[in-house]
């Protein structure tokens, strides 16, 4: 439930964000309401896409694979997990800015994909998932013929 709420609340941002963008006042509502982001959003991302598949690259450093879901639907990839605490009693930190906690990331992706065939791999801080596209999504060639 509570990542139900955080997910409606990132979704509002984003809007709002979206329509400041459009009069050329940049993001209004930084930090972003999800735990864990701070000033910046984490995880980091790039998203592309070819003719056959989208491509998202999240940068993920310090984060164990198995704290990590991926889920797809209705043309959103969000990415959840969890940037555990390092724990040493005998530390007296001076300075912590990288981030720990849960958090939560939603992609809008620019076609529809198919889910079955979403790959993820994880390496040295690196998620890689690749999302084919729909063949339904894919542009067609049409022929124009002359009478």
């Amino acid at each position: 439930m509570e990542m139900d709420i955080l997910k409606e609340m990132e979704s509002l941002r984003r809007g709002i964000d979206g329509a400041f963008k459009e009069f050329g006042v940049g993001s209004f509502l930084e930090p972003s309401f999800l735990p864990g982001v701070g000033l910046q959003r984490f995880p980091q991302v790039n998203l592309a896409q070819d003719k056959d598949n989208v491509y998202v690259e999240a940068l993920v450093p310090g984060v164990d694979a198995k704290d990590l879901d991926l889920t797809v639907m209705r043309g959103v990839l969000t990415l959840t997990g969890e940037r555990k605490e390092e724990t040493d009693s005998q530390r007296t930190w001076h300075r912590r800015e990288r981030g720990h906690d849960k958090f939560m990331r939603t992609i809008d992706l620019p076609n529809e994909v198919d889910v079955d065939g979403v790959i993820a791999k994880f390496s040295n801080g690196v998620l890689l998932v690749t999302l084919p596209i729909q063949e339904q999504a894919k542009p067609k060639k049409i022929s124009v013929k002359t009478h």
